[in-house]
């Protein structure tokens, strides 16, 4: 066994290994380093003496069990606290390899989380949300650029760090693009029609230039365009046309997805388009398709 590793040393080996090695992204990196330095403190305490990786290493259930409870004691929610178990156990296996050790994590079971459908908006109301958006009083570019963001959320899928994420080496824009998803995995998506003209249309009209290197989507200043912003005026566009709180940017991922498999998109193809890592993530969108056709059966049917 090598000589115990500090628990500060430690932690930024931690942090290194999941931003560089696992690709995880900025605010994964940042929550999983938070709670291994919640644990650490915890663990000192509660043993009485320096918590360094070998003794990491060594944590036993009970000890886990007595941190989840502090823990839930500060008010962490199931979900909350589900991600902090995984967090947890990452951090004491990583804390083991670096001994050189091969103790395994104790095993806890986590708290049930109760699985959340996504709702779908539906073509005609998000079509509005995006007219809504775009008349908004701003300059044109800005109402383009809108209107081209919305268009790449719904019409290819994206997550919105993803679109806000895209450069100017995107230009000019083909009949697909090439996306850098969750964990620097890429994949290629199919581009509309529409979205290609909304995207040039954008380009010819934003007042900074757009580099290879540079930021496609702009804010008013020329920065890169923040996902705060979008969701801002899809939250006024949505209020303005009395539409639910469940009208997100996200959600538009989801009414893509939800409208492509009832339109006969297969699950696999499906899953390249979304960027899922396994096929478990894009099975819930069979499951919000069969919500949708028993809502369909229960308001239509006569004897529902």
């Amino acid at each position: 066994m090598t000589e115990p590793l500090p628990a500060t040393r430690l932690i930024e080996r931690w942090r290194g290994h999941l931003a560089d090695n696992r690709r995880r992204s900025l605010h994964t990196v940042r929550a999983y380093v938070a709670t291994a330095e919640r644990l650490v403190s915890f663990l000192a305490e509660h043993w009485g003496e320096t918590a360094d990786a070998a003794r990491l290493a060594a944590a036993t259930q009970a000890d886990l069990r007595a941190y989840l409870a502090s823990r839930r004691g500060d008010g962490l929610a199931n979900r909350s606290a589900a991600r902090e178990l995984s967090a947890m156990r990452g951090f004491l296996a990583f804390a083991a390899e670096q001994q050189g050790s091969t103790i395994v994590p104790p095993r806890l079971k986590g708290p049930r989380i109760k699985r959340s459908l996504p709702r779908p908006i539906a073509p005609d109301d998000i079509m509005a949300l995006g007219h809504a958006m775009a008349a908004r009083d701003a300059a044109a570019w800005v109402q383009a650029r809108d209107w081209a963001v919305l268009l790449l959320l719904y019409g290819a899928g994206l997550r919105i760090s993803e679109a806000t994420g895209l450069t100017g080496s995107v230009l000019p824009l083909g009949e697909t693009l090439r996306v850098i998803g969750k964990g620097g995995k890429p994949r290629v998506v199919p581009v509309l029609p529409q979205l290609q003209l909304a995207i040039t249309h954008y380009a010819e009209l934003v007042p900074f230039a757009l580099g290879p290197e540079e930021p496609l989507f702009r804010g008013t200043r020329g920065g890169p365009l923040s996902p705060a912003l979008v969701r801002r005026a899809m939250m006024n566009a949505r209020r303005l046309l009395g539409l639910s709180e469940d009208a997100t940017p996200h959600a538009l991922r989801h009414s893509f997805a939800t409208h492509l498999l009832a339109g006969g998109a297969d699950l696999r193809s499906l899953q390249e388009l979304l960027g899922h890592a396994s096929l478990s993530s894009t099975q819930i969108y069979t499951q919000v398709d069969a919500a949708q056709l028993l809502d369909v059966y229960e308001s239509a049917h006569p004897r529902a």
